[in-house]
């Protein structure tokens, strides 16, 4: 493979990738925490060619070759070098395509987590009904503390989102998307935070139900239900007519909660993430190519919500 490109060509370069993925109607192949880190200038350990990237930082792997330059063999190549270095790394598929499970198993790789994207209209909705101990309103800049307390403890075994802390908060609430408005808060008569619902918006017509928790001690009360609710009666009195949201697919609960509430999954909607495990690669980079029908497109590592989902594209 040519040498990689550095500095502000590998950036550029990162950049048109991502944006001929977009063109051909794939999700953008990084995540919102690769996203974050691109735009602050830091591609980690990079391998960056014109035509794809794979970029290596906090135990996550991101790859992805520009559509019309796949089957070439780049993809494979870039993945090679990338997961030469010992050590685990983490990576996500969009879609559990046949293609990203031969790639996974010729680097070492092995499926250990699934999230299943699921999508509702925002029409016919269910009505809110809010206990009459609770207020719900939206947040406020003296709401940060509580927020992210709440969030820790809701997320406490949930391996990216209970990571947010403040700077991470901050980074979110700087996007051009965030809206306070948005975000939804369950209030108890004293004050206390009981829990949030994170709305966004992707566009004029698409929305996402992006982080939706509730405090320990707040459980078993149906808030869960009545901030989902209130969160797609937002969106919808803001002209969104598709909601989306992600969630883990051994979540039984959250997963009867959605689809009471509307919400569908699609098979093409699962997303895998494969782990790596191993103290030295060099036995498996190097062997004779897997049968591999396609070259894969994106891969990405896990980031912090819900919304950081990977790509692996046949």
């Amino acid at each position: 493979m040519a040498t990689s490109l550095t500095g502000a060509a590998a950036l550029a370069a990162v950049a048109d990738v991502r944006r001929r993925c977009r063109l051909a109607g794939e999700p953008d192949p990084l995540d919102e925490a690769a996203d974050l880190r691109v735009r602050h200038h830091d591609l980690g350990e990079a391998w960056v060619t014109a035509d794809g990237f794979a970029m290596r930082a906090a135990g996550g792997l991101d790859l992805a070759v520009a559509p019309a330059c796949r089957r070439a063999g780049l993809g494979r190549r870039l993945a090679e070098d990338a997961c030469r270095r010992a050590g685990e790394l983490t990576a996500w598929s969009h879609g559990d395509s046949p293609a990203a499970r031969a790639l996974a198993s010729r680097l070492g790789f092995e499926a250990v987590r699934e999230l299943w994207v699921m999508r509702r209209r925002s029409s016919e909705l269910p009505p809110v009904e809010i206990p009459a101990d609770v207020t719900i309103r939206h947040f406020t800049d003296g709401d940060a503390d509580a927020l992210l307390a709440v969030n820790a403890a809701a997320f406490a075994d949930h391996p990216e989102q209970g990571a947010l802390d403040l700077d991470g908060l901050r980074q979110r609430m700087a996007e051009p998307w965030f809206d306070p408005a948005d975000l939804l808060l369950a209030v108890a008569d004293d004050g206390t935070l009981l829990g949030f619902h994170w709305t966004k918006r992707h566009d004029e017509r698409h929305g996402e139900v992006y982080v939706v928790g509730v405090s320990p001690a707040a459980q078993g009360r149906g808030l869960g239900r009545v901030l989902t609710v209130a969160g797609l009666h937002h969106l919808a009195e803001r002209g969104i007519g598709e909601v989306l949201l992600y969630v883990e697919s051994d979540n039984d609960p959250a997963r009867r909660l959605y689809s009471s509430l509307g919400f569908g999954h699609a098979a093409a909607d699962t997303h895998v993430q494969y782990r790596r495990v191993c103290s030295d690669v060099s036995s498996e980079v190097g062997r004779s190519p897997a049968r591999v029908r396609s070259e894969p497109g994106p891969i990405s590592s896990g980031g912090t919500g819900p919304t950081s989902v990977l790509a692996l594209f046949p």
